[in-house]
């Protein structure tokens, strides 16, 4: 009999790429999605689809109870919302009352829960010859970030909860649509940036990150943290650089000044309906013109095995041959 996984956010960009990591570790895998969520993508899986109620503790520790799960991979969430209070709701809270569902439903039947936080809990370093690690003093710049700084926060407060926190960076590859803009920005031949600081950053591979998610679900390992990238750290033109080469593209490469962008993101945050977060805000703003996103993943090779399989050049191209293929380029 296989051994069951809820993988929550299961209609998302990284919900997708953990379901089938999971069953290539057939695993019986629960996907918890929303109402009304598009799963047309998810049809021809082998998978059970679930809908959770994360304001009712009682009924998802019943609901869990009676799946049988053994493993939570919970990667629902809000990447925009409205407010600070929102970001903390949805991520912060939803996440504790699953958790606490879960310790009370399953009690040591549960064997693990990965919690996927970001970086972004940690937020970036001003100099740029510095790495993150996991005993970086958390400084994010954003309400997604201290939304996500939270959740960790009160999940390390279960202390029966067999918790490991994954901290991805910038996560790219089929499906993605926020570095798709840029990527489709260079495909129509524009190269735009925000001011000209030297920033380093850093990605990782969809299917690098679904696989280490996964793995982590198997490891004796309980109550840590780990920042999880492709190892590397890369300019800011490094990105477009490779994109160009893939697809053979030349591109107009042009430097907007930062205040101009600033002043842009404060008008759209005046201009944007009640309750919704524009694309482009100070805070979206404070993170991309970071100084440095660079991690160490050291920890990650050492306690949960991880070995990166992707660098940038070859996600991009396995990435950019899928948007090609699936008429998004």
């Amino acid at each position: 009999m296989r051994e069951k996984v809820l993988i929550t956010g299961a209609s998302g960009f990284i919900g997708f790429h953990l379901i089938e990591a999971a069953l290539r570790k057939r695993l019986d895998v629960y996907a918890a999605v929303r109402p009304g969520s598009d799963i047309d993508h998810l049809e021809d899986y082998d998978i059970r689809f679930c809908e959770l109620d994360y304001s009712n503790e009682e009924l998802l520790a019943k609901q869990l109870a009676d799946a049988g799960i053994t493993y939570i991979v919970h990667a629902a969430g809000a990447t925009r919302a409205g407010s600070q209070q929102l970001y903390d709701r949805v991520n912060a809270d939803y996440a504790f009352t699953l958790a606490s569902a879960a310790v009370k439903g399953l009690g040591t039947r549960l064997r693990k829960f990965v919690f996927v936080s970001s970086l972004a809990a940690v937020g970036p370093l001003n100099d740029r010859n510095a790495l993150i690690t996991e005993d970086t003093t958390p400084a994010p710049v954003t309400a997604y970030g201290r939304s996500k700084l939270l959740a960790e926060q009160k999940l390390k407060a279960l202390p029966s909860l067999p918790l490991v926190v994954l901290r991805p960076t910038a996560v790219y590859g089929p499906r993605e649509r926020d570095i798709f803009i840029m990527l489709r920005s260079i495909h129509r031949g524009i190269e735009p940036y925000i001011g000209r600081v030297q920033q380093q950053l850093s990605f990782v591979y969809v299917k690098d990150f679904a696989a280490v998610a996964i793995n982590s679900l198997f490891t004796g390992l309980l109550h840590r943290t780990f920042n999880i990238s492709d190892g590397e750290g890369y300019g800011q033109y490094e990105l477009a650089g490779l994109s160009k080469q893939i697809l053979n593209k030349k591109t107009i490469r042009f430097h907007l000044p930062y205040p101009l962008v600033k002043g842009l993101a404060f008008a759209l945050e005046k201009t944007s309906p009640r309750g919704k977060t524009p694309v482009l805000n100070r805070e979206k703003l404070a993170e991309l013109t970071a100084v440095n996103w660079q991690c160490s993943i050291e920890n990650a090779k050492t306690h949960l095995g991880y070995s990166p399989q992707y660098y940038l050049k070859q996600g991009l191209w396995e990435t950019l041959q899928w948007y090609r293929l699936n008429k998004w380029l």
